[in-house]
């Protein structure tokens, strides 16, 4: 199976961001996470992306798609995963 190239936009203190990092986690998807709090260009490109909103997570996916604050359902469904293995 070809691993998605997957970016997460957050910060440590967001309980979305941790859902979501343990899902894909639980899945066995590798990611990268970039700390919005932490770097000052990824806060930016976030809020490019969301209308000047820091909304987080921003999840960028290697075809240049986005979800914003997906449920782990919206997130298993972009990854074409099984819902009852999700």
């Amino acid at each position: 199976m070809n691993t998605p190239n997957i970016t997460v936009y957050g910060a440590d203190w967001c309980g979305d961001c941790r859902r979501t990092k343990q899902f894909l986690k639980d899945q066995q998807i590798s990611y990268t996470w970039v700390d919005t709090d932490e770097n000052k260009e990824a806060e930016e490109f976030v809020k490019a992306k969301n209308n000047g909103k820091r909304i987080i997570p921003t999840i960028i996916f290697e075809d240049g798609s986005y979800l914003v604050e997906p449920s782990n359902t919206q997130l298993a469904e972009k990854l074409n995963i099984s819902l009852q293995s999700a």
